[in-house]
This record gives structure tokens, C-alpha cells and sequence, in this order.
């Protein structure tokens, strides 16, 4: 009796170890011709991550225009729009299908622009602000270099 508890312990470990690998750490990714990995998302779900991109690069110029112009207090607001709590919006389903240096390049990417906003409210330096952005910045750099995001074609 106790051999066939084991065995069945061990089955449901690796259905639970093969479920983990797929859902939080490969995602729903191929190889795509220009060496990138292919994100592969229903229509809805890529035009949700293309926002949050967009949303990324909206914020990033309206910091560089506040920098400009000595705003620190814009500076922090743009910031906090695409800060952590920005991620909520995000469903379960979506995330499963990320891979995980994905999602950690993406919870980075909220964390730095929270820290940008906390640091541009502290400090008032725009200048630092910028040093911050373009720290973050590698980040963006390296998300479009390693990924691209495709529409699963409808059925």
C-alpha cells in the first residue's frame, strides 16, 4: 500500500513541477525568425500588453519633458501611472502565458518607475530622475530585443 502512495505521490509531483514550468516559467513562447521568442496571445491580450508598453513610453517622455523644464512633482506623477499599481490590471490567464524572465523584466520595470517616483518626490533632482530613467530605460532595451509579441491567429 505504501509503494502505491508513493508512486502516486510521485506522479502528482511531476504534473505539478511540469505545470509549474509551463505556466510560470516558459509561457507560451516560439521561436520567431528574427531570434527573438514569439509571445504568442490572443488578439486582446496583445493589444493589453502593447498598451502597457505604449503606456511605458508615454511615461518615459513626459518624465524627459519635466526633466526639462525642473518638474520634479511631474516627473513623479508620470511615474507612479506606470508604477506597481499599474499591474493589477493584468489578468491571471495573461500571465500564465508570459515566460518568466518576461514577467520579471515587467515587474522591474514597475518597480523602477515606483522608485523613480518616490526619489523625484524626495529629492526634487531632475537629474537624478534622468540617471533613473536611463537605468530603467536598459530594461525596455532589453525586453524588444529578446521578445516580440504576435496575435494567435482566430480560429
Amino acid at each position: 500500500m505504501c509503494k502505491l502512495c508513493w508512486t502516486f505521490l510521485l506522479c502528482a509531483l511531476i504534473a505539478i513541477g511540469a505545470m509549474a514550468y509551463k505556466f510560470i516559467i516558459s509561457g507560451e513562447t516560439v521561436a520567431s525568425s528574427d531570434g527573438r521568442q514569439s509571445l504568442l496571445l490572443e488578439e486582446g491580450e496583445r493589444d493589453l500588453v502593447l498598451t502597457e508598453m505604449r503606456m511605458f513610453l508615454n511615461a518615459a517622455q513626459q518624465i524627459i519633458q519635466a526633466a526639462n523644464e525642473d518638474d520634479a512633482e511631474a516627473i513623479a506623477a508620470a511615474a507612479t501611472v506606470v508604477g506597481r499599481a499599474a499591474q493589477a490590471a493584468v489578468p491571471g490567464s495573461l500571465m500564465k502565458k508570459l515566460p518568466l524572465e518576461f514577467k520579471k523584466l515587467g515587474f522591474d520595470t514597475h518597480n523602477k518607475f515606483d522608485e523613480l517616483a518616490k526619489t523625484a518626490k524626495q529629492l526634487g533632482d531632475t537629474d537624478v530622475s534622468l540617471k533613473q530613467l536611463a537605468v530603467l530605460m536598459q530594461n525596455c532595451v532589453a525586453c524588444h530585443e529578446g521578445y516580440r509579441v504576435d496575435a494567435i491567429p482566430a480560429k
